[in-house]
């Protein structure tokens, strides 16, 4: 999945690259405010994905005697960082520009530059945006856009794919805004497109910040995982009951697992021992992302009754 997340942030940064100067030096030929807002967008978005590299490259580190765990979780605070960024940074200065053109309208000078570059960009910006999405799309296993958003546990993918749908969205705004500027003759329309394209950031930025905050948290693995734990536990002979299933993503391939196992009182030691190492290595070979593995051994009488009732209340949910 590295290999997949670096694809996609090497597409965004490639597209957004080649598109940042361009944007530049169109707004500042042409005085369009909505040109300069996607400018800075496009800047923004550019360091984004710097960031979201610097964030998994330092996620793959090795663990070590201060993080004994690994660094799997890092690309979570870089793309929390990131969100942070489009929301201040992104969101602010287009709706700063945006108040400004409005109270201080001015026509904007040779339009078609504009037109131009936003026609390359969105070029551009589709052929970033096809990348991610077709990598967003092998995670969706059939869910549907928005679940399948919410439960994605790489921030390389869902960050950029957002990303790049909020700048697909944002030319098509500044476009709206820019022919509404030239053939009306409205030059507050341009100031009103820059508005909407900050308000669109926001609203990405708010919702790329709520996602990365719980990954940083600790989110559970995909209840498909889940489940398939639970049925591989207990088609084991050895095993009469599941006391407790606990997971935590510590990186978007990097999964803890601990879990609680009350087995048949007639076995001996020895047959429990081959019985768990039976049951890791299934574990292990159908599920790969689980890295780190505690199986417990403990009758379901001496299990705590919280811990109990908490996994028999979010197995009912489940």
């Amino acid at each position: 999945m590295a290999s997949g997340s670096k694809k996609v942030i090497f597409a965004a940064l490639a597209g957004n690259g080649m598109i940042t100067l361009t944007k530049f030096a169109a707004s500042l030929y042409t005085g369009s405010s909505a040109m300069l807002s996607e400018a800075i967008h496009s800047l923004v978005d550019t360091g984004n994905q710097v960031l979201l590299l610097h964030g998994l490259r330092r996620s793959v580190r090795p663990a070590d005697r201060m993080h004994p765990f690994g660094y799997g979780r890092e690309i979570y605070f870089w793309a929390f960082v990131v969100a942070l960024l489009i929301f201040s940074i992104g969101a602010g200065v287009s709706l700063y520009e945006g108040v400004h053109k409005i109270i201080h309208p001015r026509p904007v000078e040779a339009p078609w530059v504009n037109y131009v570059v936003l026609g390359f960009s969105m070029i551009f910006e589709g052929g970033s945006f096809l990348v991610a999405f077709r990598a967003f799309g092998e995670m969706r296993k059939g869910r549907s856009f928005w679940a399948a958003a919410r439960a994605c546990k790489d921030p390389a993918v869902f960050v950029v794919l957002f990303e790049d749908m909020a700048a697909m969205a944002g030319l098509f705004i500044a476009l709206a805004g820019l022919l509404a500027a030239h053939f009306l003759d409205m030059p507050r329309m341009d100031g009103v497109a820059s508005l909407a394209i900050g308000a669109l950031l926001a609203a990405v930025a708010v919702f790329l910040t709520r996602e990365t905050k719980g990954l940083i948290i600790g989110e559970t693995a995909d209840p498909e995982v889940i489940a398939g734990i639970e049925k591989l536990a207990l088609a084991s002979p050895a095993v009469q009951s599941i006391n407790e299933l606990r997971t935590m993503h510590m990186g978007p391939t990097d999964i803890l697992l601990a879990l609680s196992l009350d087995v048949h009182d007639n076995l001996s030691g020895g047959e429990i021992e081959t019985a768990i190492n039976d049951l890791e290595d299934a574990i292990r070979e159908k599920y790969p992302d689980i890295r780190r593995l505690y199986i417990e051994v403990q009758d379901a009488a001496d299990a705590t009754e919280d811990a109990w009732q908490e996994y028999a209340a979010r197995s009912r949910e489940e």
